[in-house]
């Protein structure tokens, strides 16, 4: 079996690569990235690289090409930064689907897997449980959101157009690693923002607002979803998240302090105007969406996929807070975005 990822250097797409190589029936592995990684060491040893952007106006072609015999594509592709740059991230994101989507009818791929997120479905509940079927209709004031939710669009139309093709979509909640804990920091607090001092003193207390009920799942249980869907040639939706929902008492819990509850229009206005003054690099419809995104049934992937995930959501909270303290001992080689 010949499997290629897209974004294959990326916080999931470095756990996708470790859970597939695991596997005998995948004898070819293809990792495609805006730039090669410069290490033969794991995951990426072992791996063909082929150094595209998906969001070039050529980018089709080089991807079919990439794709030639491929069994499945996994599409893992996503850029979070810069956030100010609005059209610079659609052309990533959502040209760049569009563009893996084409690539793939044009090489003849009879399975197609996705990463959409949690963050494409749109306002909803957060004391009872949505399934697939919920809408997906993004939250308005967040473009990672919105972006996602047109990506869900074109699924939708590429499912009615090319039905001989096999389409997984799959909507995990917020995804960590340890090994992505530098990255992730930088991506949401910037890169210079010092974590060290964290390894002997703890936060006096976490400031978050109550409104802020997630889920969240370990990128390896996602990665385990991907290779069971690949395996099963199961198409169609799945959601992703470990248990307990996550409240913010949860995420004062994991960093080892003590909660401080601040009004979510207070928090929001804040993260607004540090984020116009570029001083921080957090969008604020991210807090848009911790706020309003709904809670999600994962019972069609445990049904479907045989899918459980191993790590609790306490357990990976507790892993990345423990990471984010010793961040500046790791190599950065995890970047978010393929």
């Amino acid at each position: 079996m010949r499997v290629v990822v897209v974004g294959a250097t990326g916080n999931l797409g470095t756990a996708l690569l470790t859970r597939l190589q695991a596997e005998p029936e995948v004898t070819e592995l293809a990792g495609v990235a805006r730039r090669a990684p410069r290490t033969a060491s794991p995951p990426y040893g072992g791996v063909a690289w082929f150094s595209i952007d998906v969001g070039d106006d050529v980018a089709v072609a080089q991807l079919a090409h990439a794709f030639e015999g491929a069994d499945a594509v996994v599409h893992l592709g996503w850029a979070l930064q810069p956030s100010h740059d609005r059209d610079g991230m659609w052309r990533t994101n959502v040209t760049g689907t569009s563009h893996v989507l084409a690539a793939a009818v044009r090489a003849g791929v009879p399975h197609v897997l996705a990463a959409s997120s949690v963050g494409a479905y749109s306002r909803g509940p957060k004391r009872r449980r949505v399934d697939e079927t919920y809408r997906t209709k993004g939250v308005r004031r967040s473009s990672y959101s919105r972006q996602k939710a047109a990506n869900e669009r074109a699924f939708d139309d590429f499912e009615r157009e090319h039905p001989e093709v096999t389409l997984t979509r799959m909507r995990p909640g917020l995804v960590f690693q340890p090994a992505a804990a530098s990255e992730i920091v930088g991506l949401f607090l910037g890169r210079w923002v010092p974590t060290r001092w964290m390894q002997r003193h703890r936060l006096p207390f976490l400031p978050l607002a109550p409104r802020f009920v997630s889920q969240v799942v370990h990128a390896d249980d996602v990665a385990d979803a991907f290779w069971r869907a690949v395996d099963r040639q199961a198409g169609g939706a799945f959601n992703l998240a470990a248990e307990p929902v996550v409240t913010p008492e949860h995420v004062a819990e994991a960093f080892g302090t003590r909660l401080l509850p601040v009004p979510y229009r207070a928090m929001r206005a804040l993260v607004s105007v540090t984020w116009l003054l570029r001083l921080q690099p957090t969008e604020p419809g991210w807090l848009d969406i911790a706020a309003k995104i709904p809670v999600m049934s994962t019972d069609r992937a445990r049904r479907v996929l045989g899918w459980a995930p191993r790590h609790s959501s306490d357990a990976t909270l507790r892993e990345f807070a423990r990471a984010v303290a010793f961040r500046d001992s790791h190599d950065g080689s995890h970047p978010l975005s393929g």
